[in-house]
């Protein structure tokens, strides 16, 4: 290719759990373990973020902070989130590898990019503790970046572009106009941008539809269309110069925009 040299991956809702599944009963059962009840749709409003960055923007929701006061006698405090995020984060290493299947399409993509030159890197707003249970179940369906940065890798995670810098340091690829940063997520979004990337959001296969490949397949394509314009309109907001339907449409798009 003559304008991209690398395409860097989100993992969750992007390559692997189609509809971004493994957090979500995870935050609901580690809420709910300190009397505080709380919603799959809370749950996944903060999704991409760094985990302990997400469970505080649940925390500091208006009606979860309320619910928290009621039932701990104070606002939320990080020493609060401190003791969710030591109890979420070994409940999604039990459960994260049972979702790691990989996106319909996925790995057909990222040999295609291979073979069209591009290096493959990924970044993720899950734990490096967390990963070490996903790298062995993807590898497995033969898909392997060629790096991995984890939320809790640097001082500083999404929506911040420290994640991408590292990037490029580890795949030697620059400038940041020839990364593409592919996401579902609009922290995930930001980050590409903040980085100066090209960025490209996968609307179907990610949270914000938050739906399996069956449940989509049983959908009128007019709820479909829906869904679609909704994660669509999300991650353009987000900063999304181009938005595609899962993974598998992304080897097609990277040869139109290198055309």
């Amino acid at each position: 290719m003559k304008r991209f040299k690398a395409v860097v991956f989100d993992w969750a809702g992007t390559v692997i759990d189609f509809g971004s599944f493994a957090p979500m009963g995870v935050f609901v059962e580690a809420f709910g373990k300190f009397g505080v009840e709380v919603s799959v749709a809370e749950a996944r409003a903060p999704m991409g973020s760094a985990k302990w960055d997400h469970i505080k923007a649940m925390l500091h929701a208006p009606r979860i902070a309320q619910a928290w006061k009621a039932a701990h006698g104070a606002p939320p405090s990080d020493a609060d989130v401190d003791r969710i995020y030591e109890v979420f984060v070994p409940m999604n290493e039990d459960v994260v590898a049972r979702y790691a299947a990989l996106v319909p399409g996925a790995r057909a993509a990222v040999e295609k990019l291979r073979a069209m030159g591009l290096k493959i890197g990924s970044t993720t707003g899950y734990t490096r503790s967390i990963m070490e249970r996903v790298l062995p179940a993807a590898a497995a369906q033969g898909y392997a970046p060629d790096n991995l940065v984890c939320s809790d890798d640097l001082p500083e995670g999404r929506p911040g572009p420290l994640g991408m810098y590292q990037c490029f340091i580890d795949l030697r690829v620059y400038p940041p106009s020839a990364v593409v940063k592919v996401d579902d997520t609009a922290p995930g979004i930001a980050e590409g941008v903040a980085a100066g990337c090209r960025t490209v959001g996968v609307a179907l296969s990610g949270n914000h539809v938050g739906r399996t490949p069956e449940e989509l397949a049983a959908l009128p394509p007019s709820e479909i269309a829906r869904l679609r314009e909704s994660a669509t309109a999300m991650l353009k907001a987000a900063g999304a110069d181009h938005v595609i339907d899962t993974v598998a449409d992304l080897p097609a798009l990277l040869e139109r925009l290198d055309a």
